[in-house]
């Protein structure tokens, strides 16, 4: 599969561009929903923060003593001060303490991510930049060049294994623009982006990653 690489800088530059052959077992899979629906499913589990327990009624420290009569007192009968109701008192069927994990097979996870790559080139959403080098790192110059590139509404911007500087400092201004390594590259920010670009760098690395025995993780 060939794109277009397009450029950042100077329309005589822009001029210069070339085309780069994508590697069809990983930009031209037949995406399929279920399998991107497990892997987004898997992503979301792991990112949840622990749950913390409340302190139930024999977790709090008071005293069991019996602190009324019976009979007589003109008041309800209660036997200690760690009843629900009263306040210090421990929660009747609070939260337990949990940890949300999930696990996924690796095969899965390199299909889906490779089915994400796929269904951006598949349906025109993929913009292949030669770099991400700015002439003045400006936001107001990065939202012009954007505009003339027609970016969707959101964009996710990946590159080589270090970000450019400049470009992060332009970018961090735009609420609709998110920058990643091509380390972590993952389903669940391709799929919530409406446009995915990847620089030389990236298809690089993203293509040496499945290349390797282990695979994608």
């Amino acid at each position: 599969m060939k794109v277009k690489v397009q450029t950042l800088a100077s329309s005589d530059a822009a001029g210069k561009a070339s085309d780069i052959e994508l590697n069809d077992e990983i930009f031209g899979v037949e995406p399929r929903a279920d399998i991107l629906h497990r892997v987004v499913t898997w992503q979301l589990i792991n990112r949840r923060a622990p749950a913390r327990a409340a302190r139930e009624r024999s977790d709090v420290a008071r005293t069991g003593k019996k602190f009324g009569r019976q009979k007589g007192g003109g008041t309800a009968r209660h036997g200690d001060r760690r009843a629900p109701i009263f306040i210090g008192g421990g929660k009747a069927h609070g939260p337990r303490a949990r940890v949300f994990t999930s696990s996924l097979n690796k095969k899965v996870r390199q299909l889906g991510l490779k089915m994400a790559l796929s269904s951006k080139a598949r349906d025109g959403s993929l913009v292949v930049l030669d770099n991400l080098d700015l002439e003045n790192g400006k936001t107001k110059e990065l939202r012009t060049k954007l505009g003339q590139l027609g970016f969707g509404k959101t964009a996710l911007v990946i590159d080589g294994d270090a970000l450019n500087v400049g470009f992060a400092r332009a970018s961090s201004n735009l609420g609709h623009v998110n920058l990643l390594p091509a380390v972590g590259a993952n389903v669940y920010d391709i799929m919530r982006h409406e446009t995915l670009v990847l620089t030389r760098a990236a298809v690089e690395k993203l293509e040496a990653r499945f290349a390797l025995p282990g695979g994608a993780n």
